[in-house]
């Protein structure tokens, strides 16, 4: 074994684990592993200006490469900082090696300077977390900690790591020495199961297929072999928001995102189906609504490789525990040697219903000559990029999310980074600059909110410096876009405190950052600003000035089922006035 400093095990760790950039900020209890950093040339280190952009960038790489994101900060605030973005890791399943410095093993518990319980604080928002004493331990518990973060649910892991831990010297050991120590997530379902899904899929008359965010953590074989399934049994399709571009949305089978903004047929489809087979989702509560109603009549079918997913909120008849590509590899294989045999006459009714529902355009809205609406903004923005074969599109957390989710197409998985289960507002910028890091020749747009994109501004200095070419896709409303939305219909349009009075000058702002500025607030300027966008080489903050009081429909209203939706007043469907809009 090769004796070794704790600092330099680290960097030989991420070395062996075939890292080749980290997210972090430098202190005090981590300047032997930054020094560490410094004597080599393997990896590359982005300096971030806050902690919170350090661990969003790292999920914007993980997402999407596939690969972990590797973060490094120091103790006390440097891991605390750090803690939103672990748990938005945590509720979105995004695989993060977080490592945390510490003060020496002999302060811990004595407050020292700098000193925070990190462990302790970590232990809900980490799939594990470590506290390394010593440094013989030190390389392969990092070994372990990778094998954890990547394999069945994927998520993120913590080593906290005492400073004379990184200054001692200790035996190195590689990762086939360290092994995966007692973490084996069951990947093969039960074939028995699999086989009920598949007569069950036999005779359905109202399939539907919901897919989430595992199928894409589950890699490219299962993107793959679920479009072979949807297309080869014709039945329809639809996802959660983390499970945009798992199926593409140009397929003749996709019925768009359901749950609380989903479309109209999606949700109306999940309400009526027959036979639900959910494949790497987790009943989210912004699907399923009020969940006494969700789907009454379905046979309901869950695929997943988390067991504590199995149950949890939902009941399910067919419960199948195993990684997505090997149940979706066994189902086809099944289906195919009993003759692929669907319900051809229930399928061609189910979807003449389908058809009808797609008739009340639910993403219909009033347009304007004088003002951007911001529909149109997106849809103008998909017009112009959609060609682009290399386009990442990130969000920050609000309306103009959901908005994104509507109006973006997506063809494949890992092009979609939003932050879903935590709802983290300045996720998609820090975002934005992990997914640029990871595809430097790529376009990257990060669609935003004034609001959310405030929140974590001070990274477009990380942009510059690392001259990544970003494009900040600003739909400014002036308000708190969501919050105002929810005052207009549940609170009697009584705006507390959901804008901001004191907004900056957005291309000012990026000329003081060293960057462009655009703004826009004519709807006829508005493809030449995009273009103008578009065409320039290094980052931007596009400042697109929309309607301020447009609201976010389709919209399941809080407490109702899938199949009571309120839509806009423009979709001409004759149903209850509510709020401004329609409740159908």
């Amino acid at each position: 074994m090769t004796q070794m400093t704790g600092a330099r095990m680290v960097v030989q760790a991420l070395r062996d684990q075939g890292v080749e950039v980290i997210f972090g900020y430098p202190g005090g209890a981590v300047l032997p592993i930054y020094d560490e950093l410094f004597q080599q040339n393997d990896i590359r280190h982005i300096l971030v200006r806050h902690e919170q952009g350090a661990v969003h960038m790292a999920e914007g790489y993980a997402r999407s490469t596939g690969k972990p994101g590797v973060v490094l900060v120091t103790s006390g605030p440097g891991a605390t900082n750090a803690v939103t973005g672990i748990t938005d890791a945590l509720m979105d399943s995004i695989p993060l090696v977080v490592l945390t410095g510490q003060v020496p093993t002999f302060m811990v518990g004595n407050d020292a300077f700098q000193e925070a319980d990190t462990v302790g604080i970590t232990r809900p928002c980490t799939k594990h977390n470590w506290l390394v004493k010593e440094t013989d331990k030190l390389a392969e518990t990092i070994h372990r900690a990778f094998h954890v973060a990547t394999s069945g649910r994927p998520g993120p892991v913590l080593i906290d790591i005492p400073k004379d831990v990184q200054f001692a010297t200790g035996s190195y050991v590689g990762p086939r020495e360290a092994g995966q120590g007692h973490y084996h997530p069951q990947v093969k379902g039960d074939r028995e199961m699999i086989t009920r899904l598949v007569e069950a899929m036999e005779t359905a008359e109202r399939p539907i297929f919901y897919t989430g965010g595992g199928v894409i953590n589950s890699g490219d074989a299962a993107t793959q072999l679920l479009r072979e399934l949807v297309d080869a049994t014709g039945f329809p399709i639809t996802s959660t928001l983390m499970g945009l571009g798992a199926y593409p949305a140009s397929g003749k089978n996709w019925l768009g995102m359901l749950g609380m903004h989903g479309l109209y047929e999606a949700n109306l489809a999940m309400h009526d189906c027959d036979l639900m087979i959910n494949i790497g989702a987790r009943f989210d509560d912004r699907i399923t609504g009020r969940l006494a109603d969700f789907s009454p009549g379905s046979v309901k079918a869950h695929i997943d490789i988390d067991p504590s997913s199995i149950n949890k909120t939902i009941r399910a008849d067919i419960p199948i525990i195993g990684d997505v590509a090997h149940v979706l590899e066994d189902m086809l294989r099944i289906w195919k040697s009993r003759g692929r045999k669907v319900n051809k006459e229930g399928l061609a009714r189910w979807w003449a219903q389908i058809a009808d529902w797609k008739k009340v355009e639910c993403l219909r809205y009033r347009n304007s000559d004088t003002v951007i609406k911001p529909q149109y903004a997106l849809e103008r923005l998909e017009a112009l990029t959609r060609h682009r074969k290399d386009r990442y599109i990130c969000t920050e957390v609000g309306q103009h999310q959901m908005w994104a989710a509507q109006f973006l197409g997506f063809e494949a998985p890992n092009r979609w980074m939003t932050s879903g289960g935590l709802g983290t507002m300045g996720y998609g910028l820090p975002a934005s600059i992990g997914v640029q890091v990871a595809h430097p020749d790529a376009l990257v747009i990060n669609v935003a909110g004034e609001g959310s994109w405030l929140m974590n501004m001070q990274e477009m200095g990380t942009a510059v410096q690392f001259r990544t070419p970003v494009k900040q896709f600003i739909l400014n409303n002036e308000r708190l876009g969501m919050v105002r939305q929810w005052q207009t219909l549940l609170h009697g349009g009584r705006y507390s405190h959901s804008w901001s009075e004191a907004l900056p000058d957005f291309v000012k702002l990026a000329e003081a950052f060293g960057c462009k500025g655009i703004r826009c607030d004519n709807p006829a300027d508005l493809d030449d600003a995009i273009s103008e966008m578009l065409a320039y080489d290094g980052p931007v903050i596009f400042d697109c000035l929309v309607e301020k009081h447009e609201n976010c429909y389709p919209m399941i209203p809080s407490g109702e089922p899938h199949n009571r939706m309120l839509l806009g007043d423009d979709t001409g469907e004759d149903a209850i006035k509510a709020g401004g809009a329609v409740l159908v």
